[in-house]
């Protein structure tokens, strides 16, 4: 494992722990995750069994029965592997940075993975300043995980954009492809620790759960590992070399990996190892393979680099340019021809077809898109008496419908349609100098018709 992705939080080492603690949260995964594999690593150094904890928390920001459910499915999974691999799962249900201090008293050290959103770091501060408070002598390591090249390692700033990021990723992503297999854990002892659940009977546990029911789960995609390994084979097999047809919704031709990579039940480094071996092995070529590799790689953690620097990344008024805002500011009162709010979305009640087959996809399936994507936003934009009104509105659908909502790239699409990495364009009404997309650009580009006639099927 390349040394720049543990960053030492908290010296130390407990003489009288008795097992290594790897509190996961944001790397639902057991396959290329590397806190786990460090977690093991100390282990084995000084014959310790590991503990992998898992706290559930009622309350994670904007998250319903939809996000519950999918995650769910992939902690069955790991807690399934981890104990065939002779560790210890603990599943709680407690808010993670309350639970995990339980145990970290008998631990020797405490490993975490890297959490990028704001609410995130503030669960890791918690237990380092609970471990200093108390005087507690573990050490405290976290390990960035989720993205292929460490954010900080990257830059130290803010990029202006993907074009300033990219040549800095492209020289340093190959020291990052440092994973080869999971360390066999050589402690086989069990630690007597007890769980709440034993996660077999997944719906009889949400049933229990005091959460927001009133988004149903996805009829199409479920969650876990080994159903995110199972669809990017078959992304690879039979859709990978026509991925730069991929912005065509009709044609159904991305990966649809970005649920899975929100939940970290697949690494985003083992997509990329991936695709190289399917490039050698000619299932993807050309232009095809550089256009994925820009979106898993470049696009994606300019993304993380986004919410790491851009303090207010999910707020309005802190979220993009300075020439973005005077835009807007120009354009606040411009006539707008349609105005519509969120139960005409959700309920699919716009003049626009296509914005409302898009809307079909997000609300039945919990995924819409990419390209889409940009078109439902834009003409929220279009459609709002505000600048600010369609920024809230954009961000609650997102969080609500979208398996992989509340999400660095989440946060960072929506700001794009406000300016953010983008440039000037011509001015226009309403939009001002932000892009503007239409129906027509559709129509010409796509067989948008069929798109429709796809999501319809979904009523």
């Amino acid at each position: 494992m390349n040394e720049h992705r543990i960053l030492k939080l908290k010296p130390g080492w407990n003489e009288k722990g008795s097992y290594v603690l790897y509190w996961m949260q944001q790397s639902q995964r057991v396959h290329y995750n590397h806190a786990l594999m460090h977690a093991i690593e100390l282990a084995n150094e000084h014959d310790l069994p590991v503990v992998v904890f898992f706290g559930l928390t009622k309350s994670y920001p904007s998250a319903n029965l939809r996000h519950y459910q999918f995650m769910l499915e992939g902690l069955k999974e790991v807690k399934a592997i981890i104990e065939k691999l002779h560790m210890t799962f603990v599943f709680r249900l407690i808010s993670p940075e309350q639970g995990v201090k339980d145990y970290l008293s008998d631990a020797a050290c405490l490993v975490l993975d890297y959490g990028y959103l704001r609410h995130q770091k503030d669960w890791r501060k918690d237990v380092l300043d609970h471990a200093a408070h108390h005087q507690l002598p573990l050490g405290i390591d976290m390990v960035d995980t989720d993205v292929i090249v460490p954010v900080r390692y990257i830059s130290n700033k803010a990029e202006y954009g993907a074009y300033t990021l990219r040549p800095k990723l492209m020289k340093a992503y190959r020291d990052f492809r440092d994973f080869k297999r999971l360390p066999v854990c050589l402690c086989e002892q069990k630690v007597d620790l007890s769980s709440d659940n034993d996660l077999s009977d997944i719906h009889n546990l949400l049933s229990q759960l005091d959460i927001d029911k009133s988004v149903e789960a996805s009829p199409i995609y479920r969650g876990g590992y080994t159903q995110a390994s199972h669809m990017f084979t078959e992304f690879v097999m039979e859709k990978a070399n026509h991925y730069d047809e991929s912005n065509d919704p009709s044609k159904s031709l991305t990966s649809k990996m970005s649920m899975y990579l929100h939940f970290g039940q697949i690494s985003s480094l083992e997509l990329l190892d991936r695709l190289f071996l399917a490039q050698s092995q000619g299932h993807i070529q050309g232009i095809s393979f550089d256009q994925y590799v820009e979106q898993l790689l470049v696009r994606r953690e300019l993304a993380f680099n986004y919410v790491t620097y851009q303090k207010g990344y999910d707020q309005f008024e802190t979220m993009t340019e300075p020439w973005a805002y005077q835009t807007m500011k120009t354009h606040e009162n411009d006539m707008r021809s349609f105005l519509y709010d969120q139960n005409d979305y959700i309920n699919f009640r716009t003049h626009d077809p296509y914005f409302n087959a898009a809307m079909t996809e997000m609300v039945k399936t919990g995924y819409m898109h990419n390209y889409m994507r940009m078109y439902w936003a834009k003409k929220i934009i279009e459609w709002s008496p505000s600048f600010k009104v369609a920024y809230e509105t954009i961000k609650y659908l997102n969080d609500t419908y979208f398996i992989d909502g509340r999400d660095p790239n989440s946060y960072t699409g929506i700001a794009w349609c406000f300016g953010k990495h983008d440039r000037a364009w011509t001015e226009r009404n309403i939009f001002g100098k932000l892009r503007y997309m239409n129906d027509k650009g559709l129509e010409k580009k796509f067989d948008i018709k069929s798109y429709v006639s796809q999501m319809n099927a979904y009523l």
